[in-house]
């Protein structure tokens, strides 16, 4: 008796040992996958639950969304441009037993294969929809990367190319690209106004072929407007002075014979 009352401390400071190895709590975001002896048993949490000492092994698992920052690549694109780009990744992790059990490293794997992805997708197409098709691009990256994780367990819920940067010569080309893209639909726009000009132009011309007196109210009409201005300007008349003041002379003339002989 006297015996097991001096062991009984050590039996009690073992079972208390014991009890703390077996107790284990993790937070909400968390979830523990289980081994007994080997062999996967299941997983646990969120908050307390207990596992059987020395014959449990216990592997912490991360529910919240990771970010991967997929370093400058060296791509190559199918029109022979080389550019460097860099992503953003992001995914969690939807089933714990799955991210233990089907990979080494689920972490490290998908990093990996986000290089590789990025490169293989941004290969096969031309700069320019490099450029100018990103949430095209985004999309499928996306779904490429979440078809390859999910025997892992892995769902990646968003991609976003960061940055294409594009080296010094080819910058300056297609500065002149854009340039002469302006330059183009600046003539074109000019021409088109002149085509439009001369068609009024034409219209105004025939009208005034049927009515020639119309020009002259015209050319008259201008004057005024000039006038109107108080600009120093000397303006030529198209028609002949003389010729005109004589037609004018005769018609006066003529109307003053056509009264004298009515009073007659």
């Amino acid at each position: 008796m006297a015996l097991f009352d001096s062991q009984l401390p050590i039996v009690i400071v073992i079972l208390l040992i014991l009890l703390s190895q077996s107790m284990k709590i993790v937070r909400e975001y968390e979830r523990v996958v289980v081994f007994r002896l080997g062999r996967y048993s299941g997983v646990k949490g969120p908050g307390l639950f207990f596992i059987i000492p020395i014959v449990d092994r216990v592997q912490l698992i991360d529910l919240r969304v990771v970010t991967i920052d997929v370093q400058k690549q060296v791509v190559i694109t199918r029109d022979n441009v080389t550019v460097d780009v860099d992503a953003v990744i992001y995914y969690r992790v939807m089933d714990p037993a799955k991210a233990v059990i089907q990979v080494e490293n689920y972490r490290v794997a998908t990093a990996l294969l986000s290089q590789t992805t990025l490169r293989d997708v941004l290969g096969q197409i031309d700069l320019d929809d490099l450029l100018s098709k990103r949430e095209e691009l985004n999309l499928k990256l996306q779904t490429i990367l979440d078809r390859h994780t999910d025997p892992w367990g892995i769902k990646v819920t968003a991609v976003t190319l960061r940055d294409v940067s594009l080296p010094e010569s080819m910058m300056r080309a297609i500065a002149k690209q854009a340039e002469a893209e302006r330059e183009k639909r600046s003539r074109i726009i000019l021409a088109d106004g002149e085509l439009q000009a001369s068609k009024t132009m034409a219209e105004a011309a025939a009208l005034y072929q049927h009515a020639p007196v119309a020009i002259k109210l015209r050319e008259l009409q201008t004057l005024a407007e000039i006038a109107r201005e108080r600009n120093l300007i000397v303006v030529t008349s198209g028609a002949d002075v003389g010729s005109t003041a004589g037609l004018v002379a005769a018609l006066q003339k003529a109307v003053e014979e056509t009264g004298g002989e009515r009073r007659a």
